[in-house]
């Protein structure tokens, strides 16, 4: 049996990874600007996460959730106080996707509503639901096109009024900042207004921090930028280090019903030891401060260089440029040994570890420059 091929990969095995840079078959090491699709929040293979899943896998690995699982109540109330959403309720799942289709389908449950509103170049994973309000067409399989939903340009609040006016949406869905759509940070006013004609309209706002949650922005939540408060937060990659897991956080407003929703690994034994882990390196070291810090020197230091488009907060950054970037992109990983990614054909995008430090961004600036000169 062979790989079903359908992931584009370079020449190159990565076996081990500490902190920010990864190491290859041969040992040449690579600087990670990139975490595996920001997966990686607290770095490769730190001693206390290590730790957290060894002495778990130990213990137990797995059960399911037809018995007491106390890890998830510690994970929960540790999350809580983290991101300043203490009296919501968190649903555990295990993927990007699986996050945002249970989101889309609570908020429908919620209020008995079908249709859903999302926005141009948005990205929300590849599942049925998931790709269908994702913004590229291609993703979507025809099973999936009986989901009602229309797309209105990011920052475009007549467009979202003009929709929700029309009161048969269930729910908004959006990106704290757009990835996959080029790093496109929302405004903070818009969405502001947003969540004010989402509460007019009794129409539920998910907004979904997959990637640009945990810390990644400089604040836990890059919607926190705007002071509010959505219904429901999708959340998942940096969550658990590279263990596969997610969240659904969910308003009060918002009541349990048994059986309603469901999963068999959803919020395991190690998973949840793994997101504990997480938290407390994250609180230990100030990572959302580093990501705010080392980000903004970041962010500077790219704008001083000219010749693109520099977007993004904290350690989410996109760099547009006017022409392909496939040949920046190869001169930084196979000659400068650094590890980024792309959003399109033009734009490149920085998603490191939260631990990148002021010495590893320097060495960055200093190999990119070295890319676009010469």
């Amino acid at each position: 049996m062979d790989l079903f091929k359908v992931y584009s990969v370079f020449p190159i095995e990565i076996k081990k990874g500490k902190g920010c840079k990864v190491y290859d078959s041969y040992g040449t090491e690579y600087l990670d600007l990139y975490g595996g699709h920001a997966v990686i929040s607290v770095g490769h293979s730190h001693p206390d996460y290590v730790k957290a899943i060894c002495d778990q896998v130990r213990q137990l690995g797995f059960y399911s959730n037809s018995v007491i699982n106390s890890l998830q109540s510690k994970f929960a109330h540790k999350l809580g106080e983290a991101c300043g959403y203490d009296d919501y309720s968190l649903f555990l799942v295990n993927s990007g996707a699986e996050a945002n289709e249970n989101a889309v389908k609570l908020a429908s449950f919620h209020n008995g509503k079908k249709k859903v509103l999302a926005f141009k170049k948005s990205f929300h994973g590849r599942t049925a639901y998931a790709a269908r309000v994702t913004d590229i067409p291609k993703y979507t399989a025809p099973v999936s096109e009986a989901l009602d939903v229309t797309f209105v340009p990011l920052n475009d609040i007549e467009a979202v009024r003009f929709e929700l006016g029309k009161g048969v949406y269930s729910s908004v869905i959006i990106e704290g900042i757009q990835g996959i759509g080029g790093i496109q940070v929302p405004d903070d006013q818009f969405m502001r207004d947003l969540a004010a004609e989402c509460k007019k309209n009794e129409v539920c706002l998910i907004v979904d921090e997959i990637q640009s949650g945990y810390g990644r922005s400089g604040k836990f939540f890059a919607h926190q930028y705007a002071g509010i408060r959505p219904d429901l937060i999708t959340v998942a990659k940096g969550i658990c280090n590279g263990f596969p897991m997610s969240a659904v956080l969910i308003s009060p407003e918002f009541k349990a019903v048994p059986g309603q929703l469901g999963t068999t690994f959803g919020g395991s034994h190690l998973a949840c030891a793994g997101a504990i882990a997480v938290l407390d390196i994250m609180q230990k070291e100030n990572l959302v401060e580093n990501a705010a810090k080392v980000g903004a020197f970041l962010l500077e230091e790219l704008k001083k260089i000219g010749g693109m488009q520099v977007r993004g907060r904290g350690l989410m950054i996109g760099l547009q440029f006017d022409r392909p970037i496939k040949e920046i992109r190869e001169k930084l990983l196979f000659e400068k040994h650094v590890f980024t990614g792309v959003a399109g054909s033009d734009t490149i995008r920085l998603l490191p570890p939260l631990c990148l430090s002021m010495q590893e961004a320097q060495s960055f600036i200093t190999k990119f420059k070295e890319c676009l000169y010469y």
